[in-house]
């Protein structure tokens, strides 16, 4: 019986594949999830597996093609019988074998056989690290092969463009290959490390010991498997890259972008100048995802109002020329604090509005309730106040405790109250995130915020620590200075900024100056939704709130 092989979906959107090598040929007998040819999509060079065994009488393709998914690529007739003629000859070739490797064959057998029974290999891959991350720069690798981890054990540290911490195995087992080094960018959904699983340490020692046998037998056959891997591979790269040196890097073209005619192709149809690409392949060559990463860029600036990724950015003078420089690279964290707050300063309208607050009293009784406190090792401090008082600031004013979505025109309002507390690390700005502060007491957020400080500091915190934040606040008074413009951390549409207090004259209405301790307030906000005077209504309740704390309280 003859059956078809046709070419599979291979993604959302995807209907086209260039063939790059055709693996197999007429006359060829395969079996399932044999590779058949390999093809080059919009996204990447991978090897289609047949779905089918038995002998290829036809064959609809070769390299260079361009096929449409769903399209013949082989027709394969079934051998069943060919298969149980060939049965007796392998028999016969095995009992030909010496006797004194019989014992070695037969434990590799078992190990073969009773091994995937037991035991099962799980791929741990990067996990979702939040919104908007994609990917992360692996920092340092954990664990190495062979190593037996438990379940919650970190496996690898990583920085993303928020902060650097450890990722964490759900599951316990032996280490069997590591995929990532220090210094690699691993993707969400990439696998990290392969484990295996169902088996306890003791387990692990007892079978190092017992199967040598077993091993000696397999690392001749993995090295075997590997030179026909790379022979397969030089193979199918030698019809694809000559043609691209010959086609797209004559004289005339010397020094053009590296990349391949599919992503010229491609550039030119969606109207990218394929030079100005930056490459991420071997080499620094342009790659399928670079061109629509590039593309993508252009369309977010342009779909925010008119918004361009900011004034072209003059050329820096030779710095060398005037004495002794050094350079360093900018972190993670730091260049994404960089673009989100240029993005932020580029599309929010900012407005910052500033008042004083007279907290003399409020210092009074917050000294007072912190005797008590300081017993059980937590420290009440003006922001864990101020938390409180925002809370109720945004549930006077829901404007304040919003996002706006310009592509849609619409203004989201949250029923939650998240607020952010900045914290100064020497890594950079870091914002953790109080979540559901309107259902904490002024000692738990005081211990919650203590927490994430240190977490931060420490580089331990975790990416949900990060994230869904309504409010930032921002306390420099602990540094110093009066009054700052602090930037709205976008989506949020406000932030209040506190400088340090000190005690002013104040008249107090009856002929009389007195000392009263001022705290500087400094709040800045996104005028597209927020009206100055509904921005001085809030701030003058953030102040009245703090000036009269029993009635906060």
């Amino acid at each position: 019986m003859q059956t078809e092989f046709k070419l599979p979906e291979l993604g959302e959107n995807i209907e086209y594949a260039d063939v790059v090598n055709v693996l197999v040929k007429e006359g060829d007998f395969i079996k399932k999830d044999q590779s058949v040819i390999e093809i080059e999509t919009d996204k990447a060079t991978i090897e289609v597996p047949s779905t089918v065994e038995g002998k290829i009488t036809k064959l609809f393709v070769k390299a260079g093609d361009k096929v449409k998914v769903g399209s013949t690529i082989i027709i394969v007739e079934d051998t069943a019988e060919q298969v149980a003629e060939s049965k007796p000859t392998e028999k016969k070739i095995e009992n030909d074998i010496e006797d004194e490797t019989k014992p070695e064959i037969k434990e590799t057998k078992e190990v073969a056989t009773t091994s995937p029974g037991m035991k099962e290999v799980i791929d741990f891959h990067l996990p979702d690290l939040g919104e908007n991350i994609e990917s992360a720069d692996v920092v340092n690798v954990l664990v190495n092969v062979g190593d037996f981890i438990e379940k919650d054990q970190g496996i690898i540290e990583i920085e993303t463009d928020k902060a650097t911490i450890e990722v964490p195995s759900n599951v316990s087992g032996k280490v069997i290959e590591v995929l990532v080094k220090a210094g690699d960018k691993a993707k969400v959904g990439q696998t990290i490390i392969k484990i295996e699983t169902g088996e306890t340490k003791e387990e692990l020692v007892s079978e190092t010991l017992e199967t040598p046998a077993a091993k000696k037998q397999e690392l001749p056959e993995q090295k075997e498997q590997a030179t026909t891997t790379v022979k397969q591979e030089a193979k199918g790269e030698l019809p694809k890259l000559q043609p691209m040196e010959l086609d797209e890097q004559p004289p005339i073209l010397k020094g053009a972008a590296p990349a391949a005619p599919s992503v010229r192709r491609l550039a030119r149809e969606i109207g990218v100048d394929i030079n100005k690409v930056p490459g991420t392949g071997p080499g620094g060559r342009i790659t399928m995802d670079d061109v629509k990463a590039y593309s993508k860029k252009l369309h977010e600036a342009k779909a925010e109002g008119g918004f361009t990724p900011g004034i072209k950015a003059e050329a820096l003078p030779d710095f060398s020329k005037f004495g002794e420089i050094k350079k360093v690279e900018m972190s993670n964290i730091r260049k994404k604090t960089a673009e989100h707050l240029s993005y932020a300063w580029a599309t929010i309208p900012h407005v910052t509005q500033f008042d004083k607050a007279d907290i003399t009293n409020l210092e009074k009784a917050r000294k007072e309730l912190s005797k008590s406190l300081e017993k059980s090792g937590v420290k009440l401090t003006v922001t864990a106040i101020l938390v409180k008082v925002i809370v109720e600031a945004l549930k006077k004013y829901p404007q304040f405790n919003s996002s706006i979505d310009m592509e849609k025109k619409e203004i989201i309002y949250k029923n939650y109250y998240n607020i952010g507390i900045a914290v100064d690390t020497e890594h950079g700005l870091i914002v953790p995130v109080i979540k559901d502060a309107d259902k904490k007491s002024l000692n738990q957020i005081s211990v919650e915020m203590n927490s994430l400080a240190e977490k931060a500091r420490a580089k331990k915190i975790a990416l949900d620590d990060l994230q869904g934040g309504c409010f930032t606040i921002t306390n420099l008074g602990g540094i110093g200075g009066t009054y700052f413009t602090p930037i709205v951390n976008s989506p949020e549409v406000a932030i209040l900024g506190v400088s340090r207090s000190s005690y002013e004259p104040v008249w107090n209405g009856y002929g009389v100056f007195e000392p009263r301790l001022m705290l500087p307030l400094s709040l800045s906000y996104d005028h597209r939704i927020i009206d100055g005077a509904d921005a001085i209504r809030f701030l003058r309740f953030v102040v009245e709130a703090l000036e009269q704390p029993l009635r906060l309280l």
